[in-house]
């Protein structure tokens, strides 16, 4: 491929009118687009993919025109640059990979039917009409659709419809955007409408094969967070409608188009009659980040794709923010610690992860930005610790001079930099240069060395790491008073302890308070004793804290996982739903060190029987009226834990549940469902089993029961039944390409399928990519296997499957990272197992014997 051009350079549009004809029953459509605007150069070039172009004519005069496949344009010269009409004549196949015009397939009552929809983002607006495919080359657009439409059908967009003329469907002129942000979706939909306070309109819309009920939740979160956002950002939401479409084929997990946002109907719809509180913030949480982009990336959008997190950083804080205004009793911002946090300073200690802004020289290296852990959750990490930093009045003030001065516009990192600087007279440049542009993130050691205390920044790593001296401008968010604001050199010491430690109360001296900012705290011995002591006096953002923090530092090798054990054992009687979640994540990375059926494993399980039996018994398995949403969450985890801890009464009970909805196991309660499914297969798995849960997969629209019955199945312990399962990945009309990752996954993490998974990865990744490729889905089976392999034999197999293609744009940082991933595991195998086993059977002993 050529060097890398903007053909925004070249022409800026100014309009597009587009009308398509769309044939479902054939999957192809015919299209043309006429396009105003201005050339600055006689060669120009537009994108397209895919598009079997008849006609090019400028200004109203047919104009020789080539493809260049490779570069994904079509090429033709015109005399002179200047203001000038181009129209295309053209016609395409919908594609099969979800992205440009797709269709989308479900079934009611027995019937199979089919809408259409899109997906644009990142550049794939290309494949439904000639364009200059590029954020900042936003315009106005005038779209005409035409389809094979059936009584009772419906098309939605962007913009209201304005007319439907001989089945043509004719929408308003959009506001100015980028052409990645169009779309429609067109089919047999139900709706729910409403609309805020200031008039706009909201609607939720779905096939008919869900409940009715399933939309009301949805909408009511919409009204309510765009009227949040109107308040909050104090600029007026710009479209005259919101519609929110759930698709039964999406690969993303929704799409911000600008007022037609698409999902995955798991991440719209949620059933009054048997969803968990789980759900409902999960969903919640969804609608709140696309809503947050019809500001954060709609109307204001990043210059270029290396400051996606222009976009996606903010948008994913901003989730959390609406619904914690919206919704106060979930306390979700509890759950940002043990989610976004966790994902973030996970991946974000390998040697060679992406920085937050990284540069794109290559079209097929797009894709690869959208990495959930770095300009999502790390993203959204920065900017919590930036909100903290500036205070909550100063950063929605600046949010608000950035939208006014910016709005229908594009950006870049310091546009926004320059916006909250003026509204909060602090240098926010020079704070967060550090954290965007750089990759990784510190860790803060403190000690007192001869009643001096020292604190000192290096780069924190997982597994082997270049110590390229990077430093960082720390936030030390203390709870003691008389230390620095923010630690930007790589050591300071600070004279008086004994005086400064009694001036604070000789409470215990912590770093990072909330959890606010990206980095890690070693404390010494005697100071992390100290905390220690005091452990149950924290809250539970702390407690979260020092667990993630224990665990990052053994598997940074400094610390002993020893330690971590210890430090479970202190949790026994923990009754926080976040803090039980972060113990769990704590527990399911010790799993590495135990081998399945070995002693090991054996002490493991008692050691987790015992950590978790007094909330089993306190919780129990029915939810209890007026009980807490703390309780209501947290139930699920110790019944998962006392399973596999092979606890009687927990099996008993699940066994018991199934047999109870074994004629319609959809109807087992949604926060046991998963358990208890799972555990049948585990206990009691029979080949009619099987056949009943792939029966069950088949015929529910519910996403969620679906992967629940995924991990289930694949949780087996017969190969035939692991076989059976590989045999169905590319049925298509069973595993919808959007879902096949997830039982990828749910395979490759055992080590009883994993041999077996690979290789068929192995042997289908052509088609793989040929269903996924053309999205940032396919990406993830590189990550599974960097996540799960741990021997010098399976990097072997690694290495030599990724060989043909490690050097492409879309995988060459995926497969190095994977490679450092599996590298550093193998490390810590040799280093730590012995010394966890060691612990276990220690606090096993530790435990009083029951009588």
């Amino acid at each position: 491929m050529s060097e890398f051009k903007h053909l925004y350079d070249d022409f800026k549009p100014e309009h597009y009118q587009i009308y398509l004809d769309i044939n479902r029953e054939t999957k192809r459509f015919e299209g043309k687009v006429t396009v105003t605007g201005e050339a600055f150069a006689t060669d120009l070039a537009f994108h397209q993919k895919d598009l079997a172009i008849t006609a090019v004519v400028v200004n109203g005069q047919t104009v020789a025109f080539s493809l260049d496949e490779d570069e994904e344009t079509v090429n033709f010269q015109i005399s002179a640059p200047s203001k000038l009409t181009v129209a295309f004549t053209y016609s395409a196949a919908l594609t099969d990979n979800m992205t440009g015009i797709y269709p989308s397939y479900y079934e009611v009552c027995g019937v199979k039917k089919q809408l259409v929809g899109t997906q644009f983002e990142t550049h794939f607006a290309r494949q439904a009409f000639p364009a200059i495919d590029e954020p900042a080359a936003k315009a106005t657009f005038d779209l005409s659709v035409k389809f094979d439409e059936q009584d009772g059908e419906l098309i939605v967009s962007n913009m209201p419809e304005i007319s439907n003329e001989n089945g043509i469907h004719t929408f308003e002129t959009t506001v100015k955007m980028s052409a990645y942000l169009l779309a429609f979706v067109l089919g047999d939909l139900q709706s729910k409408l409403g609309q805020t306070k200031n008039g706009t309109k909201v609607g939720v819309f779905a096939t008919k094969a869900h409940k009715p009920q399933a939309l009301d939740f949805p909408l009511d979160i919409a009204i309510r967070v765009i009227e949040f956002y109107e308040s909050y950002f104090n600029v007026a939401y710009p479209l005259p409608h919101s519609w929110h479409i759930g698709l039964p084929d999406f690969s993303a997990g929704a799409m911000e188009n600008w007022g037609c946002i698409t999902y995955r109907e798991v991440a719209l719809l949620a059933d009054p009659d048997n969803s968990t509180l789980a759900t409902r913030q999960y969903v919640a949480l969804v609608i709140a980040h696309e809503l947050a982009h019809q500001w954060f990336g709609d109307l204001v959008t990043m210059q270029w794709w290396d400051d996606l997190w222009l976009n996606e950083s903010f948008a994913n804080m901003m989730e959390y923010v609406a619904i914690d205004s919206i919704e106060p009793n979930w306390h979700i911002w509890e759950q940002f610690s043990t989610a976004e946090a966790t994902m973030a300073l996970n991946r974000d200690a390998i040697d060679g992860v992406q920085s937050v802004h990284v540069a794109v020289n290559h079209p097929d290296e797009i894709n690869t930005l959208f990495d959930g852990a770095i300009v999502y959750a790390k993203g959204a990490r920065l900017m919590v610790m930036l909100r903290k930093w500036l205070g909550d009045t100063d950063f929605s003030a600046g949010l608000h001079t950035y939208f006014d001065k910016h709005q229908y516009g594009n950006t870049v990192g310091r546009d926004l930099w320059e916006a909250l600087s003026k509204t909060s007279g602090r240098d926010v440049s020079a704070f967060m240069t550090s954290w965007i542009d750089q990759p990784g993130y510190p860790v803060l050691s403190v000690s007192v060395e001869k009643d001096t205390l020292v604190l000192r920044q290096q780069q924190f790593f997982t597994g082997e790491g270049v110590d390229k001296q990077r430093l960082w401008q720390i936030p030390l968010n203390s709870n003691w008073t008389g230390l620095p604001d923010v630690l930007s050199k790589a050591e300071v010491r600070l004279p008086n302890f004994a005086k400064l430690s009694a001036e604070n109360g000789d409470k215990p001296l912590l770093f990072n308070a909330q959890n606010a900012a990206h980095y890690l705290v070693k404390y010494s011995t005697d100071l992390n004793e100290k905390i220690v002591s005091k452990i149950d006096s924290f809250d539970h953002i702390t407690k979260v804290q020092l667990i993630q923090s224990a665990l990052k530092l053994a598997e940074g090798g400094l610390s002993d996982y020893a330690d971590l054990v210890e430090l479970l054992a202190t949790f026994d009687n923990e009754s926080s739903n976040v803090v039980n979640t972060a113990m769990t994540q704590a527990l399911n990375a010790l799993k590495i060190f135990v081998d399945e059926s070995s002693e090991s494993e054996k002490n493991f399980k008692t050691f987790v029987g015992n950590l978790f039996e007094k909330q089993y018994k306190r919780l129990g398995w029915d939810k209890i009226a007026g009980e807490s949403f703390n309780d209501e969450q947290l139930r699920a985890l110790p019944i998962s834990w006392e399973i596999y801890a092979e606890n009687a009464d927990a099996l008993t009970q699940s066994s018991a549940l199934f047999a109870k909805h074994k004629a319609d196991i959809h109807s087992i309660p949604a926060d046991s469902r998963p358990l208890v499914l799972k555990n049948e297969i585990t206990e009691n798995e029979t080949a009619d089993l099987v056949r009943q849960y792939f029966e069950a997969y088949a015929k529910t629209t519910d996403q969620k029961f679906q992967r629940e019955l995924n991990l289930a199945v694949s949780s087996t312990k017969k190969m035939a039944t692991v076989d059976y399962i590989l045999s169905q990945y590319r049925k298509t009309a069973l595993i919808k390409p959007q879902d096949l990752r997830f039982w990828f996954a749910s395979l490759i993490r055992r080590e009883f399928s994993q041999a077996k998974a690979f290789k068929w990865l192995t042997e289908n990744w052509e088609w793989v990519q040929e269903k996924l490729g053309g999205d940032m889905a396919s990406g993830d089976f590189i990550e599974f296997i960097g996540n799960v392999f741990d021997t010098a034999d399976k990097l072997n197999e690694f290495t030599k499957f990724t060989d043909s293609f490690k050097d492409e744009p879309a995988f060459k940082r995926l497969i190095e990272m994977a490679k450092t991933e599996i590298t550093s595991k193998i490390a810590l195998l040799g280093a730590q197992k012995e010394k966890v086993q060691i612990a276990l059977s220690s606090e096993i002993e530790n435990v009083p014997k029951k009588v």
